[in-house]
Order: C-alpha cells, then structure tokens, then sequence
C-alpha cells in the first residue's frame, strides 16, 4: 500500500498523519526533518529546512475543514520555532475564509502555504518509486549486509553487533531493502522504548519505496489484525505486541527485527518471538545490538544465534571506522590525604568514592570545556551532568562566557520543547547541550566533536552509548575531546582499559592517534596513573563491581 493514500490519510490516525507528512518532506529531499507532536506543539508538528528556509508544519487531521483560528495558531508559531515558511495541511481541506486571508498574508510577504489531502497525494504521485538513501555501505557494513541476507535463506537467525555510530541500522535497513527486491516480506520491528520505535520507522523511509508502506503499533497508536496486515513494515513495541498476543490475537509475520537485543533475553521478548515462531522455517528473525554483554547473553545467542559480525567501539576506533578520541581524564578532584583515614585491607566502591572524591568545581570544568572548544573546528558538545539543575547551572555558567550558545534537554521536558532543541542544535543555532538521562539509547543527535562527563553512571553500557554519541566519523571531524571530571573509582578503571586496549600494538591508524591522558592542572598526571594502575589491577571486575562490594585491595601510599 502506498505511504500516502487519501482514505488513509482522511481515516486514519493524527500521528500517522503527522509521520506521513515527514516521510513525504524526506522524499521530497527537506533536511533536518523533525517531528515535534504532542501536547504544548505551540502550533508546529513538523520542521524541516529546505532551500535554506525553515518550514514549519501544523497537520490537522481533523473531520471539517480547518478556519482562520487555526491559521492564526500557526503564524503565532513561526517566532516561536525561528521559522520563515508556514504550511497547515488539512485532511478535509480549508474554509473559503482561509484562502481569502492566505491571499491578504501572501500580498504582506507571508508565504502561507495550504495543503489538503488531495495536495499530498498529487505530491505522492511526482515521487519516483525508488528508494532514497544514498549512502553506500563500508567494507565492514557491506559483509555485515551479506551475512544476513545468506541467513534469511539458510539459518533463519542472525545476529549482529556493532558499536553505537557503526551503523546497525543502516546494516538492517539495507539488507532488507535487498530482501524486499525478491520477497516482499511482511516484516515486525521490536523495540523496547517507544522513542525507539518511532526512531526506527524513521531510519527505514529512506530504504523503502513509496508504494511500501510502515505503521507503528504502542500504547499510543492501536492497529487492528487489519492494520497489521495491510502494513509492510509494522514498527511496534514489545508490550504491546506482548499484550495483544496474551488476549489471543493472531498474527504472522515474514520477519522480525529486534532492535537493542540485549533486552531480548526478558520473559516479555521470550514469549513474544516464541509465539511468532521467529528464527523458524517460518520467520527469520534478525538481532541487533551495539553492547551485548548482560546477564543473559547466552539467550541472545539462543534466540539469534553465533554474531554474523562483532565490531566493539575499540576496535572500530582503531581501524578507523569511528573518530579518533582525545580522553582527557581529570583527577584534579582527587583527596590523596583522605586515603589515611581509611583501615583496613579491601574496601567497596561506594567507601573509596566517598572518601577520596572532593565536589568538583564547575567554574574549572567550564574552563576546561572553553579550551577544548578553542581546538575543535566547528566545535558541537554534548556535557552529561548529574541533575536536571545541574544542567542549568551549567549552561548558564557556559552562556556566561560567551564562547558558545548551551541549552538544557532532559526527560521531563514536554517533547515538542526537547524536539525544538535538538532541531535548533541541528540547524547549529544551539553548540553544545547539557543534559543528564536523554542521550543514552534511541536519540538522534548531529555529529559532536566534544563531550563533558561531569556525571558518572554506573552502568558500562550507558557510558560506552554516551561515549559513542563522539565517535561517528564526518568530513571535517578528525578527533572527538572527551573531558571525564570522574568522581568513581571504577571510571578510572573504564579509563586505564580503554588506554591498554588503544596502546596494544594492534592498532592501524597512522595519522591522528587515539589516546587515553590522566591530567592534573593541565599538565599530564603520571604519578597518579601509575598509582592508580597498580591499585586497580582487575581493571574489569572492578569496572563492573557492585557498589557495595568489597573488592579494592589497598596499595602503598603514593
């Protein structure tokens, strides 16, 4: 079925309707393409740049035509959104009034722009029927991309793991997009997150034709058995599929995607994939991930068997696949006097932490963020703090200075406000952003060539996902700084193995190397990674040690 259709469009839901009309602006070549939505949108549910203009889009899929309050609502958004063009599209068209005042505002210099249903289908009918992206695979991608297409005619499983900015999805899409060529499989996606699945259908667009259509299935969007059958691609999350299959629904699928894998090892995907009989004769099921170490790693390779390919950040780094990395890790912050204070022979994280970890000073992490900035060529920054108000504290520190423009982004934010942000820090008219608990897995962020930790998370996984939002590879880009103000023992443990795994003599970069630096003062702090090294001998196990269990051996003082 094609992605724009009139009844669809009419009947269907208003967040499809919104979605199709992004869609529409990718086919159509508009950059920069985001969704804002939801509740307090100020009137704007999609932006877009195109011809270097802002355009700014309110859908109303509504069962009357539209009149001039809702004209109004939009041009009150333009200032708001820092748009230049205003378009509404209307699934049951405009009020005569609405035309009059277009031609009024049109003679005022006010391109308002007025689409119906029957608009977007006559802009559907000028699209080519072939997909759109453009990028080619690499080397590694390209086997990756083989490897599953051998499996979906062979083992009927396959799994692959390559680290956050390696390109897993744009392995899945294009493979897929080949498979398509000759199969026409009816395919389910699965993600754990809502944002994930709305970001997943995204990423596919470009690897499908117009006439392939895709719907998402959650909590917000319900699909009949209908629904489901008529879509091509089915982007769902795993409760609800879950829930849907516990009431007795039926369904069947050609093939399923299971995006972040690692989670798949829960009872809720377990049940779920054994019910749709995936990695079967009868659906081939694909996993994917960029960090596959958790407790049940062994169900990951149950469920998708052996990895068709495994690229971890490390490896990736060295061969050149991701941006060099300059970590310069701080450890101003230290109380080496504090360790006298402490008796006896091994002690837990949580006691070393809270013994020799004085508070940091913002004041010198801005300074130190403001020299970094001064090396990077179109610097873009992402700071981790540890609190919502911290990251205010922070920006308006860095404002402040002037040196660059920072904004705040979290989770309690409404999203039509988050997604003005991260469309601002697209458009480059926001530098850097300081955040605590969003970007971490399934948001979309422009390449950044600068990352402050200020806030230390506990969890391998997360950190490796923060770290990974550097280290994407783009034309002006040869290094991504990371500043680590770390206050935990077990980051400098993080720290010390990424430094012996990007020394190791296995290395083929030849031009701007990867590097691991301890500093104190702005001058390189040996001493203390000597001390450290020696302290923190199983660098692993120490890594990923529980807060409170007691594993740190004491060494001679420094």
């Amino acid at each position: 079925m094609n992605f724009v259709d009139e009844k669809k469009l009419k009947n269907g839901t208003w967040q499809s309707f919104e979605r199709n009309i992004s869609r529409l602006l990718l086919c159509e070549e508009y950059q920069n393409v985001r969704l804002i939505g939801g509740s307090g949108d100020k009137g704007a549910d999609v932006i877009a740049s195109k011809y270097n203009k802002r355009w700014l889009f309110q859908a109303k899929q509504w069962k009357k035509p539209i009149g001039i309050d809702v004209v109004q609502e939009t041009l009150s958004a333009l200032s708001s959104y820092g748009a230049d063009i205003p378009v509404i599209v209307a699934s049951r068209g405009f009020e005569t009034s609405v035309y009059e005042y277009r031609n009024t505002l049109m003679s005022q210099g006010i391109n308002l722009q007025l689409w119906s249903a029957e608009t977007m289908v006559s802009h559907f009918n000028k699209l080519p029927d072939v997909t759109i992206n453009k990028k080619s695979p690499r080397e590694y991608q390209e086997k990756a991309i083989v490897s599953i297409v051998q499996a979906y005619s062979n083992e009927r499983k396959a799994l692959i793991v390559l680290a956050t900015g390696l390109g897993k999805t744009f392995v899945a899409a294009e493979a897929f997009r080949r498979l398509n060529v000759f199969h026409k499989l009816h395919t389910l996606v699965l993600a754990h997150t809502n944002s994930l699945v709305y970001q997943l259908e995204k990423a596919f667009w470009p690897f499908l034709k117009p006439t392939q259509s895709t719907s998402v299935w959650n909590g917000y969007e319900r699909l009949t058995e209908q629904d489901v059958n008529d879509s091509d691609m089915v982007f769902a999350c795993v409760d609800t599929v879950y829930e849907a299959l516990k009431r007795g629904d039926s369904f069947s699928f050609d093939a399923i995607i299971v995006d972040e894998c690692h989670h798949a090892g829960s009872p809720t995907y377990k049940y779920v994939l054994d019910k749709l009989s995936a990695g079967t004769p009868d659906c081939f099921v694909l996993g994917l991930t960029a960090t596959p170490w958790r407790p049940d790693e062994q169900d990951i390779k149950e469920l998708f068997g052996e990895p068709r390919i495994q690229i971890d950040m490390v490896y990736g780094m060295k061969h050149g696949y991701l941006a060099n990395v300059d970590y310069r890790m701080h450890t101003d912050n230290i109380d080496w006097n504090a360790l006298n204070a402490l008796h006896g022979d091994c002690f837990s994280p949580k006691q070393i932490n809270k013994t020799l970890f004085i508070n940091q000073w913002d004041d010198a992490v801005v300074e130190e963020f403001r020299k970094a900035w001064a090396e990077q060529v179109n610097p873009r920054a992402i700071i981790f703090c540890g609190t919502i108000e911290h990251t205010q504290i922070m920006r308006d520190k860095i404002n402040a200075l002037s040196f660059c423009y920072a904004a705040t982004i979290h989770s309690k934010m409404e999203m039509a406000e988050r997604n003005l942000v991260l469309s601002d820090f697209s458009d480059g008219k926001i530098n850097a952003i300081c955040t605590v608990d969003v970007f971490n897995e399934g948001i979309d962020v422009p390449d950044v060539n600068i990352l402050v930790f200020q806030r230390v998370t506990h969890s391998r996984r997360i950190f490796i996902q923060q770290l990974g939002r550097g280290l994407r590879i783009s034309e002006d880009k040869d290094k991504v700084i990371v500043l680590d103000f770390v206050s935990d023992v077990r980051r400098f443990a993080a720290g010390l193995d990424l430094k012996s795994r990007l020394s190791s003599k296995q290395s083929v970069r030849i031009n701007l190397p990867n590097k691991v630096t301890f500093k104190r003062q702005g001058a390189e702090d040996t001493k203390t990674e000597a001390f450290l090294r020696e302290w923190l001998d199983d660098v692993a196990s120490i890594e990923n040690a529980d807060e409170d269990a007691s594993i740190l051996k004491f060494p001679p003082r420094l």
